[in-house]
């Protein structure tokens, strides 16, 4: 394994479709969703008092309005924060023109392909690469 990679939490395959053979720029943006909700989980939900909103609860009473109780705004942004998929009611995803998931992804795909600006790489960085790749062709004499 790659020194940088050794230890990492990896996901395989994203943007895969038909076992590896195909490739969808719409499936990567989906997976991307899921891979950075998976990865949330996977670092550990933070389960205390507050978070259970333990004396929220005994405040507001059983049966009661949390939703515009303020530790319920301030915890609702320790959940995962999904940037496509739609937690939004019925109405406002009608108003939206009803778009499904995957039409959500191609649109968001397309809009990286056509106007993304990669951050250029350092000339330090650029170095290393060139340095790995020649030593990959040396030591199998390329």
């Amino acid at each position: 394994m790659l020194p940088a990679l050794a230890g990492a939490n990896l996901i395989y395959g994203l943007g895969m479709v038909e076992s590896g053979m195909t490739f969808d720029f719409a499936q990567l943006v989906l997976d991307n969703e899921f891979a950075k909700m998976i990865r949330y989980v996977v670092g550990g939900i933070p389960v205390n008092d507050e978070t259970l909103a333990v004396d929220v609860t005994r405040e507001v009473g059983q049966f009661k309005d949390f939703l515009s109780h303020p530790a319920t705004f301030k915890n609702m942004r320790i959940q995962s924060q999904p940037t496509i998929i739609n937690r939004q009611g019925i109405e406002r995803w009608e108003a939206g023109g009803c778009k499904d998931l995957y039409e959500v992804a191609t649109e968001k795909a397309r809009n990286i392909l056509e106007n993304h600006q990669p951050t250029p790489l350092s000339e330090e960085v650029q170095q290393k690469i060139r340095d790995i790749v020649l030593a990959a062709e040396q030591d199998r004499g390329v």
